[in-house]
């Protein structure tokens, strides 16, 4: 039996798994250039609804709004998921760091539901405390960071975990103190997982409908909410529209990406080649 025939079912599962990922959106941006006004009823190729969201300033403002957040959410979780995983690998054990690693990783598990309300309420208190609580882009920028949090800090501790402790303890050797050796070691080598980590804050700030809905304000209004309330009345093209652009824009963006960190990764392998060969 040739190799072909052996792997055809792994092939199969594979094409059914990408293909149940990407139809979906495959098919949504084909209508995004629908001339129908039905979403679903193909009528002849158009890029009005492309023209019309142009002038939607409710749904621009909306995605400008969500994009903001989501970029200073992603920050926010880098540099807060950075230190937190740094704590859980590196420091030693000390009181509490145990509970401090299941409350870090909590709204891992926690329904979003749940994690709103509770939020929402932590404002409202704090409210009532101070006289003073954060509202609109503020109070979901604070909700955001709250739970990509747990997933930046999760992508982060695994791939501290699996760097080689040596690295950083020669270099110490040789004089730097912690500070060098992070900014110098360790930060280049997990730059990969800090890109992803951050990408990945960004799509679930971006995505997120649940959360924002509780502590968003009334001039705060994201785009998942606008798109929600709007497939409610019926599907509109201009979402599909929207949604294509945001596609493009955001696989061109993963792709560079992803070519910078390869780039970067063989240039440090080929330098640690070379110096290995200057010692030998």
């Amino acid at each position: 039996m040739s190799n072909l025939a052996k792997r055809w079912p792994t092939w199969l599962i594979l094409t059914l798994g990408f293909g149940f990922l990407y139809v979906p959106i495959l098919v949504l941006m084909f209508y995004s250039f629908n001339e129908n006004k039905l979403a679903t009823v193909w009528s002849g190729f158009s890029l009005k609804w492309y023209g019309k969201l142009l002038q939607n300033d409710q749904m621009l403002g909306a995605a400008w709004i969500s994009i903001k957040i989501a970029f200073f959410t992603a920050t926010a979780a880098v540099i807060l998921g950075t230190l937190a995983a740094l704590v859980m690998t590196r420091m030693r054990r000390f009181p509490g760091k145990t509970l401090f690693g299941a409350l870090i990783t909590a709204p891992l598990v926690m329904p979003e539901v749940i994690l709103g309300l509770s939020i929402l309420m932590m404002f409202m208190s704090l409210g009532n405390l101070v006289g003073l609580a954060p509202r609109g882009i503020l109070s979901i920028w604070i909700a955001h960071v709250t739970f990509t949090l747990a997933f930046v800090t999760v992508v982060l501790s695994s791939r501290m975990a699996e760097l080689d402790k040596s690295l950083e303890e020669a270099a110490m050797d040789l004089g730097a103190n912690r500070v060098k050796v992070f900014f110098l070691i360790t930060l280049p080598i997990i730059a990969p997982a800090i890109v992803s980590g951050w990408l990945l804050a960004f799509t679930l700030s971006l995505d997120d409908v649940v959360v924002a809905s509780f502590v968003s304000g009334p001039s705060s209004t994201t785009l998942p909410m606008v798109v929600f309330s709007s497939a409610r009345r019926g599907l509109n093209p201009q979402v599909n529209a929207l949604a294509t652009i945001m596609i493009v824009v955001v696989s061109v963006a993963a792709f560079v990406a992803w070519w910078l960190m390869n780039r970067e990764e063989k240039r440090r392998q080929r330098d640690m080649q070379l110096a290995l060969q200057d010692n030998g």
